[in-house]
């Protein structure tokens, strides 16, 4: 896992804090799950290690997708961003299990949290150029280019997400 600062912790929050908003805005239903360990079971602790992601959105008449909301920003000079290893597969291992699609999304600051950056975590693993850690990180972790992501802007809804995906 990456070492993460406090103040990385207090950037993520706000990106959940801002995602939320984006989420109301566009009337998605959504629910927000707690990370605290105490609102999960223990056997759910034992198998993915406590991982689970920021919310849950519920696109009608398709179903759920689980959503990681990461602070993320991009890593010069190859216009990517670092997406953790471990993590990931994490993530493949619960969306498999429970058969609901999971997606990262990512924003910053610097975007004024006004651009989203999507990603199914299959293509993470799929795509994803595997290197090793940096003096910042713990462990390994995926160089994403930025043209591997769906762009949603802050007045965009969801269905510029599906026609991207379809295009």
């Amino acid at each position: 896992m990456f070492y993460e600062s406090e103040e990385n912790k207090r950037k993520g929050k706000e990106a959940e804090v801002k995602f939320k908003e984006w989420l109301e805005k566009h009337s998605i239903p959504y629910i927000y799950i707690g990370q605290e360990s105490e609102t999960i079971s223990r056997i759910f602790k034992n198998n993915f290690s406590g991982k689970r992601p920021d919310f849950m959105i519920l696109i009608p008449h398709f179903g759920f997708i689980f959503i990681d909301i990461k602070y993320k920003r991009l890593s010069p000079p190859h216009d990517t961003y670092p997406i953790d290893v471990d993590e990931t597969i994490k993530y493949s291992s619960l969306q498999r299990i429970f058969n609901i699609q999971t997606w990262y999304v990512l924003s910053n600051e610097e975007s004024a949290y006004k651009t989203w950056l999507w990603i199914p975590i299959s293509k993470v693993l799929e795509s994803g150029i595997k290197k090793y850690p940096s003096q910042k990180s713990d462990g390994e972790f995926f160089s994403v280019p930025t043209d591997y992501f769906i762009q949603i802007a802050n007045d965009d809804s969801l269905e510029r997400l599906f026609s991207k995906l379809f295009k």
